[in-house]
């Protein structure tokens, strides 16, 4: 019988090989093991010495003390973020509507952040309650992304924050195991409408990657091998676009917010990432056809932000300059996190001795992954 098996199992990889080494191979083997290791990393902050990782969560929230955050009623209509085209001046029309998107990111990541950091169940409870608001509400699903393609990229901003977290809080023994399979259900059916779009298989910019985060944290936390291999693929696309220089052709055409843009497709790919190898599916290793990696598109980053001239390759334009802000090395906590010993431009280096914060990628990415 054992070699019938074996005998079958050879005819089947050898006439469907994609079957048995493609996307389906890859697999959600612990929907708990998040893109971090919960417990492990509660310990390094216990541990910690670290005066950067102190500040950090010292300056954390509390989920508690925060407004409990209504979903929007009706249709998600959400204007441009630009008021003109993909660059240039935004639209304060848009800022104002998605301050509620970001007001319940930021809730339910100050909870996921206590959590982690403390154990407190209060604060995990606290965090998903806010997510099950939103859930018995059906939010994240009433919009059409060809007639309204921002609320497409609001939704998946925003399932990236919720998801993470989640993939945070279901380590908590304590949660309301009714509320979570109710919150993981509705995730999932956002995850689905949000890559369901037949562009979404077809634009390969950040937008991609940030479906790939939102689908693959998604993915894990409800055991979902589709989801799970959206991001996974997404991965790969971005791995591919990268240039001979460690660019991403598409985001360098951002006029003078190319540098922003290379900043912001890296922001989602490290933690997509995380969570694969999490699951044993290594992406960091990946290498395209002409063999970069991710690791390239990092250090192009640092070397632009060292030295934006050098983009003057791909724009005349001279260059915006937000590599201050909070958010734009988030992701690279994970990366320095996992290779601690990895020489990278001074640039990155030194802003890293600030704490990092960015819902969408779970808040304090310094408490997350900080060293």
């Amino acid at each position: 019988m054992r070699k019938l098996i074996q005998a079958t199992c050879l005819v089947v990889a050898l006439v469907c090989p994609i079957a048995i080494f493609g996307q389906s191979n890859r697999v959600v083997l612990n929907p708990r093991a998040s893109y971090i290791d919960v417990a492990a990393r509660r310990a390094e902050l216990q541990r910690n010495k670290s005066e950067r990782v102190s500040a950090a969560l010292a300056q954390l929230g509390t989920c508690g003390l925060l407004a409990p955050v209504d979903a929007p009623a009706g249709p998600m209509r959400i204007p441009p973020h630009y008021l003109h085209g993909s660059h240039g001046p935004t639209n304060p029309a848009e800022h104002e509507m998605t301050q509620v998107y970001a007001a319940f990111e930021m809730r339910v990541t100050a909870g996921m952040n206590r959590f982690l950091a403390t154990g407190n169940h209060g604060e995990a409870q606290c965090a998903q309650a806010q997510i099950d608001r939103w859930a018995q509400a059906n939010a994240l699903m009433d919009y059409d992304a060809d007639a309204n393609g921002q609320s497409w990229f609001q939704v998946e901003w925003t399932l990236s924050s919720i998801a993470t977290s989640e993939s945070v809080l279901l380590n908590d023994p304590k949660l309301d195991r009714a509320m979570t399979t109710r919150d993981v259900a509705w995730m999932n059916k956002v995850a689905h409408r949000m890559i369901g779009f037949p562009k979404a298989a077809r634009e390969h910019n950040n937008h991609h990657y940030w479906r790939g985060l939102a689908a693959i944290a998604t993915g894990v936390v409800s055991s979902d091998d589709e989801l799970f291999n959206f991001g996974v693929q997404a991965f790969h696309d971005a791995v591919n676009e990268i240039d001979q220089r460690g660019a991403f052709p598409k985001e360098m055409q951002r006029s003078e917010r190319s540098i922003h843009y290379q900043s912001f497709a890296l922001q989602p790919l490290v933690p997509i990432a995380e969570f694969a190898e999490r699951q044993h599916v290594p992406l960091y290793s990946y290498k395209s056809a002409s063999g970069h990696t991710l690791a390239d598109a990092i250090v192009y980053l640092g070397q632009i932000v060292g030295d934006p001239s050098i983009v003057k390759a791909y724009t005349p334009v001279d260059q915006l300059i937000d590599s201050d802000a909070t958010d734009f090395f988030s992701s690279l906590e994970f990366f320095t996190h996992r290779f601690p010993n990895r020489q990278l431009p001074a640039s990155i280096v030194d802003a890293l001795k600030k704490p990092t914060f960015a819902t969408r990628l779970g808040g304090s990415t310094t408490v997350l992954a900080g060293m």
